[in-house]
């Protein structure tokens, strides 16, 4: 297939200028030649196998050419989210055990903030191993963030799964606008569409006009959301009219993704198909294909290339079809280990425990429920927190919600409803109740419904439950 001619990046290697926001269109030999620059970089500053690198910076080619220069090395890429305060940052630095931290341009004051809070280099960190490439750190939605240590062998393996979950080729064009200091927004579909000899344009962040702006004007074939995104571009004034005729299909995950958000994808002429993984597996591990997503809406799909997965009940035997249970995982592409942490409870006879919960239809196919820790047992019946906010998806008094489990003397726990309402509007509570009166059996109903102005969340749009809990419970 012969595609126009394109221009490349003059500024920052790349990147044609619309408006306000670049686009940078690369692909892996932009990559490798960056990635040579980077290795000589390196090498000035004395990296040496074993030393771990921190990279802050927003998403481009300068981050992928270091993650690659490091490789090369035997260092430790350790990439860092940006979004967390200084203080936050020198922990991780601290606790990663950096040498070095690299930065782009408008990460400068931030970076300077965080050196002034930790000294660099920092002792090298124990337990380094050869056949590192990068540690990961987790988004902290259920405590201080984590360190996933990923090695090369694991990383091919989950690149190899990915080109095949999404049928990525020399044709495929990823428009990618997740941050890439996570692994969902690198390992998903930029570094297996780079692997594949296609082309990835980039954005430095996400923002919904530039998103419609450029699915029309560069035309990529599929681009990776999360609901948070899918949810902004479907309230965008433009979504109606946008051109999305190139793209064959767009994936998504992080969390529980609402069905009405997969249908209006659909309703444009857009399929949606479900990655389901962590930043401990890589984290290509359930992949609903593209010629199953129509009849398989909601579900995650399958498992990938080389993954075994299994239920596992509370009582520690395997669910069965329709059971739900703890979904485990047994793959070439899960993490080696927890950064300073050594053998970890999160693995058992070398199945990673998740701590998500699942059921598996009679097609095979994978729904996820929600989180071991989010589900509500009161008086004795076990509610899904996602049960609830999916119903709400949609509903126009409610903007976005999430559901909360609260300590009850009576009952044990007891379902919140926490809900942000259009323009900031009084939320009907009798409207409310209505809708779920139709969805919903009595048991499973809210006790307590509270209107925020906002949830907090991550990078990736997960909803902060504890953060959110704390708030409420002040209030």
């Amino acid at each position: 297939m012969c595609r126009p001619t394109r221009p490349r990046v003059p500024v920052r290697v790349g990147g044609a200028r619309r408006g306000d926001r670049a686009v940078i269109d690369i692909g892996a030999a932009e990559v490798h030649q960056e990635a040579a620059r980077q290795f000589s970089r390196l090498a000035d500053l004395g990296v040496q196998a074993g030393h771990s690198v921190g990279w802050l910076g927003l998403n481009g080619l300068e981050g992928l050419g270091l993650l690659q220069a490091c490789r090369q090395h035997g260092a430790r890429f350790v990439p860092l989210n940006w979004r967390l305060s200084p203080i936050e940052l020198a922990d991780i630095a601290q606790h990663a055990g950096l040498q070095h931290l690299l930065h782009d341009g408008p990460m400068n004051a931030l970076a300077e903030k965080v050196k002034s809070l930790v000294g660099l280099p920092q002792p090298l960190a124990p337990g380094h191993e050869e056949g590192d490439w990068m540690v990961v750190y987790t988004s902290g939605t259920t405590g201080r963030p984590k360190g996933a240590v990923h090695t090369v062998e694991g990383m091919t393996a989950n690149m190899e799964a990915a080109i095949e979950a999404q049928a990525f080729s020399a044709d495929t064009r990823t428009l990618a606008v997740l941050p890439m200091f996570h692994v969902g927004g690198l390992c998903i579909q930029v570094l297996p569409t780079l692997a594949a000899g296609g082309r990835v344009l980039l954005h430095e962040r996400f923002d919904p006009p530039a998103w419609l702006r450029d699915v029309a004007h560069w035309r990529p074939t599929t681009s990776l959301l999360v609901p948070a995104t899918m949810q902004a571009l479907l309230d965008h004034p433009e979504w109606a009219r946008a051109d999305l005729s190139a793209l064959q299909f767009v994936n998504c995950g992080s969390s529980v993704v609402p069905r009405a958000l997969i249908d209006a994808f659909f309703a444009r002429g857009v399929p949606v198909t479900q990655v389901y993984g962590s930043t401990e597996t890589g984290p290509v591990s359930i992949v609903l294909p593209l010629q199953e997503a129509s009849q398989a809406r909601g579900k995650v799909g399958r498992p990938a290339r080389q993954v075994q997965v299994q239920l596992v009940k509370a009582d520690g035997h395997l669910a069965l079809p329709g059971e739900v249970g703890e979904i485990w995982l047994r793959a070439p592409n899960l993490m080696r280990c927890y950064h300073r942490e050594g053998d970890s409870s999160s693995f058992k006879d070398g199945w990673f425990c998740s701590g998500d919960l699942a059921w598996q239809d009679s097609q095979g196919h994978f729904e996820v429920v929600g989180r071991c820790k989010d589900m509500i047992i009161s008086g004795g019946e076990n509610i899904y927190p996602a049960e609830i906010e999916n119903c709400l998806v949609g509903f126009p008094q409610i903007k976005e919600c999430a559901v909360l489990a609260m300590p009850d003397r009576k009952w044990g726990e007891i379902p919140v409803l926490v809900v942000v309402t259009p323009t900031g509007l009084p939320m009907d509570e009798g409207a409310i109740r209505s809708r779920l009166d139709v969805h919903l059996a009595r048991f499973k109903h809210p006790r307590r419904i509270v209107q925020v102005d906002a949830l907090p969340r991550t990078a990736l749009g997960k909803v902060q439950k504890e953060v959110l809990l704390t708030r409420i419970s002040v209030a």
